[in-house]
């Protein structure tokens, strides 16, 4: 699965949002500062974000951004839909399905991809920005090993703006 760099800095936004919800609005240096973000992308992040009416500006000395909904009602899938378009890792769903009625000989391995397919978009769309900030996601209660310690400017292990994350 692929995730951009302006995916992963939009996901870390709105949890550090979703932790200060009902809190007031928060200042775009202070997301920025608290995140490690990069301030003016940032700013382009949050203005697709209030577009697509996920997070709601305030304006005076006071204001900043603020989550419009409750976290709860804030799927991952929507973040990531709106920032890298589909969630297919592999391919569009249809596109696997023709080619699994199609071509005999690769079904099975045309069905795997299809499986991942779905269960990453599952994860996705049944976890909400409530979740990870409570830790209860949808995997977080099967048998896990204790989180490792987040490295200052470590990437997530996956693919990253077409290229692997270090």
């Amino acid at each position: 699965m692929k995730i951009s760099q302006k995916g992963l800095y939009a996901l870390q936004a709105m949890m550090m949002l979703a932790r200060h919800h009902n809190q007031g609005a928060i200042k775009i240096r202070e997301i920025a500062y608290e995140e490690d973000l990069p301030e003016k992308f940032l700013e382009l992040i949050l203005l697709e974000l209030k577009n697509a009416r996920m997070v709601e500006s305030v304006r005076g000395a006071k204001g900043g951004y603020q989550l419009r909904r409750d976290p709860a009602e804030i799927r991952l899938s929507e973040i990531m839909r709106l920032m890298d378009g589909p969630l297919a890792p592999f391919a569009d769903a249809e596109q696997l399905r023709v080619l699994i009625d199609r071509d005999l000989p690769h079904r099975a391995l045309y069905q795997v991809f299809l499986d991942v397919r779905d269960a990453a978009a599952h994860i996705l769309e049944n976890t909400s920005l409530a979740d990870l900030i409570s830790g209860t996601t949808p995997r977080s209660t099967k048998g896990r090993r204790a989180p490792k310690k987040k490295e200052k400017g470590s990437v997530l292990p996956m693919v990253v703006g077409g290229q692997r994350g270090e």
